[in-house]
């Protein structure tokens, strides 16, 4: 199995994000696009696993516990490594210190199991789409710098242990399981 930990996307938030992919696709649909459906914020990339490693996987993040949810901002948008020379097109994501913190939890709790950490630091966004060219059209550079700063969302208390199928159509997620970090805040 090939796993991995992500924090999904509210269904507010998810269409806000299909109508900006709509948006851009409807000027260049050479990238691709990323299903919005299939949007997640990647907290730890497992990889290939045996199914009996799961429940162990399961039980490690039982443990992992927050005080509060965690609010993560979601708007802009960017590129990776650059828009001269672009990979992914991502909407970014700000966080608080928080979510550094849950990552290492979940290296923590993950490393015991023989799985190893994350070397690279997290960087928390949503990629939107794939570059096969390595360049923007100038009219999709002109939408897209119309969406640079543009919010559309907030979000999060749960994590989810989620498996990818890789199929020539794309990536196929199955939650395999959810886990609540945070209470939610009492209201006053």
């Amino acid at each position: 199995m090939r796993l991995f930990v992500a924090l999904s996307i509210p269904s507010e938030v998810r269409e806000n994000i299909a109508a900006l992919i709509r948006a851009l696709r409807s000027i260049d649909s050479k990238p691709r696009w990323v299903n919005p459906e299939n949007l997640h914020v990647t907290l730890k990339f497992i990889g290939e696993v045996e199914s009996q490693l799961v429940p162990a996987i399961c039980e490690a993040f039982a443990a992992i516990s927050v005080a509060h949810p965690l609010p993560l901002a979601i708007h802009g948008v960017g590129f990776f490594p650059s828009a001269g020379r672009p990979s992914v097109a991502w909407i970014g994501i700000e966080a608080p210190p928080t979510l550094a913190f849950l990552a290492s939890e979940i290296n923590r709790l993950l490393t015991p199991l023989g799985i190893p950490p994350e070397t690279k630091p997290l960087v928390p966004h949503l990629t939107i789409a794939r570059f096969n060219e390595n360049r923007l059209s100038s009219a999709l550079q002109a939408e897209i710098e119309k969406w640079k700063d543009h919010d559309v969302g907030e979000y999060n208390r749960e994590i989810h242990l989620i498996e990818s199928r890789l199929k020539s159509s794309g990536a196929e997620y199955t939650t395999l399981r959810s886990f609540h970090f945070a209470q939610p805040e009492a209201e006053s």
